[in-house]
């Protein structure tokens, strides 16, 4: 499957206290995105709070998105985890579900050597119905891909693609594999507009989340060749990201989502309160770069 250039959501996942799917909210979520024009969704990824997910609803998350996107965009799932059998066990609880790919990253508890992380790739790509695309998360797993790394994966037939931060590799990748279909999306947020004018133009974040009107906007420019307009609406996004780092990023997610119409908890259980004003500070925000009125 060749993905098309455009922006690609990791969506959040909307749960109640209890860890249960609030399935209208992600249902709300997902044709937020398609109409927005994104070209293709990541359910449980980083945002999506995939590693505490419990597996009962992880399974009917899988179920409702499928239900939902019914191939109208590529939809890819997060099975990430700290061992084959666990990621295994995620896998078959999508029981032929539409989808177009299984992202992970190397297993987070604990930090992999080489031979460790190959095996477990190579071990799922093997075992796995579906296509598997690496996810380079050095800051969080402590294992950070590089090139001699993928040239070890990159011809198992099973192996299709990566989502990294990382730009030179992405261009390592290009240069040294120009015919092999092996998508890169790229996810260093920061520096989408860059990407785009260089020519890596598939971006995966979460961000894109709680700022559909900017994403669509940003995309547009792009494609006209508009790199400075594009600058402008990333730095939209970029200035309701870094307001939420200033008052707790998960929380506030929650806060944006919410927002939007999409009700539910996109925090963790654990996460501590947004901090006082958390809330104006979001609703100042989302009306000044245009996402609610």
């Amino acid at each position: 499957m060749k993905l098309n250039k455009g922006f690609y959501t990791a969506l959040g996942t909307p749960v109640d206290a209890n860890g249960n799917l609030v399935e209208g909210s992600l249902r709300k979520h997902i044709n937020q995105q398609i109409d927005a024009g994104a070209a293709g969704l990541l359910v449980m990824g980083s945002m999506g709070n995939e590693a505490t997910i419990k597996l009962s609803t992880y399974r009917e998350i899988v179920r409702v998105a499928a239900e939902e996107v019914a191939g109208s965009v590529p939809l890819f799932v997060g099975a990430m985890d700290t061992s084959i059998v666990k990621v295994m066990e995620k896998i078959e609880t999508m029981a032929g579900a539409k989808i177009d790919g299984v992202v992970l990253t190397t297993p987070f508890y604990g930090t992999p050597s080489d031979d460790d992380a190959l095996t477990w790739f190579l071990t799922i790509a093997d075992k796995s119905p579906y296509p598997i695309y690496l996810y380079d998360l050095a800051v969080t797993v402590k294992y950070k891909m590089t090139i001699g790394f993928i040239d070890k994966l990159i011809q198992h037939p099973n192996i299709r693609g990566i989502k990294t931060a990382d730009w030179e590799l992405i261009h390592k990748i290009n240069r040294k594999y120009p015919e092999k279909q092996f998508e890169c999306l790229y996810s260093g947020l920061d520096s989408f507009d860059y990407a785009n004018m260089m020519g890596i133009d598939k971006n995966l974040d979460g961000m894109f989340s709680c700022t559909p009107k900017n994403a669509t906007k940003m995309y547009e420019c792009v494609n006209k060749g508009d790199f400075a307009g594009a600058r402008a609406y990333l730095d939209n996004i970029l200035l309701l990201r870094d307001t939420m780092l200033a008052y707790r990023l998960m929380p506030c997610f929650t806060i944006c989502m919410n927002l939007l119409g999409c009700d539910g908890w996109y925090h963790r259980d654990f996460c501590a309160p947004a901090k006082d004003g958390a809330q104006s500070a979001m609703e100042e925000v989302m009306k000044k770069i245009g996402e609610i009125d």
